[in-house]
C-alpha cells in the first residue's frame, strides 16, 4: 500500500502546482480576480497575453508525463506490488484531481484540459494526437476554446476503443481512464456548456480583432 500512497500523493502534488496563479503573481495580479477567474491557460492568455498563457499551458501539460514517470519508476521498485499499468491509472487520476482541486488555493483550480493532454501523450500518444487535432480544428472553426475542449474530450473514449479493438493498444484499463477524463473535463465545463446553449459564451479573439 505504501507505493500506492507514494504514487497518489506524488501525482497529486505535481498536478496541484498552480501554474496559472504563479504566472499571475509574476505579472503582478491575482489571476483569480481577472477574466473568468480560472487559473487555467485560457484565462491567463486572455487576461495577460501569450507570453504568460503559453508557458502556463506548457507547465500544466508537463505535469502529466512527470506523474506517469513517478508511476513507472515506482512500478520498477523491488517491493512494488502492482503493475505499471495500475500505478499509471492511479497517477493519472490523482494528477487531474490535483490540478482541479489544489490544496494551495483552497481546492479551486483549473479545468484539467492541459493536464489531461499531457497524460494522454504519456499514456496513449495516438489518442492524444487525434484529440489535439480535433481540438485545433474545432477551435479554429468556432473560436470557442470551451467547445473545442468538450468535443476533443468527447471523442477520446471512442478513439481509444478503436485503438484497442484493432490492436494498436493493449491496456484496456486505459479505456476507463479515457472515459473518466472525458467525464471530468465535460463536468468542469458545465458552466461553459450552459453559456454555449444560451449563446453567451465568449469567443477567443486575437488582439486587435
Amino acid at each position: 500500500m505504501i507505493w500506492y500512497a507514494v504514487v497518489a500523493l506524488g501525482a497529486y502534488v505535481i498536478g496541484s502546482i498552480p501554474s496559472g496563479y504563479i504566472a499571475g503573481r509574476i505579472a503582478g495580479v491575482d489571476i483569480r480576480q481577472v477574466g473568468s477567474g480560472n487559473i487555467g491557460a485560457t484565462n491567463v492568455t486572455r487576461s495577460l497575453g501569450k507570453q504568460y498563457g503559453y508557458p502556463v499551458f506548457a507547465a500544466d501539460f508537463c505535469k502529466g508525463p512527470i506523474a506517469i514517470w513517478i508511476a513507472t519508476t515506482t512500478a520498477h521498485q523491488p517491493t512494488a506490488t502492482a503493475s505499471a499499468e495500475i500505478y499509471d491509472v492511479v497517477a493519472a487520476v490523482c494528477c487531474v484531481l490535483g490540478n482541479a482541486f489544489p490544496i494551495w488555493l483552497g481546492f479551486r483550480g483549473g479545468k484539467g484540459v492541459a493536464v489531461s493532454a499531457g497524460l494522454l501523450f504519456a499514456l496513449m500518444p495516438w489518442a492524444a494526437v487525434t484529440a489535439i487535432l480535433t481540438w485545433i480544428v474545432m477551435f479554429y472553426t468556432t473560436r470557442y476554446v470551451s467547445l473545442a475542449s468538450i468535443v476533443a474530450a468527447a471523442i477520446l473514449p471512442f478513439v481509444v476503443f478503436l485503438l484497442l479493438r484493432f490492436g494498436y493498444m493493449r491496456e484496456w484499463s486505459f479505456l476507463y481512464v479515457s472515459i473518466a477524463l472525458t467525464a471530468f473535463v465535460i463536468y468542469r465545463h458545465r458552466s461553459n456548456l450552459t453559456r454555449l446553449i444560451q449563446g453567451t459564451e465568449q469567443r477567443f479573439r486575437k488582439r486587435g480583432d
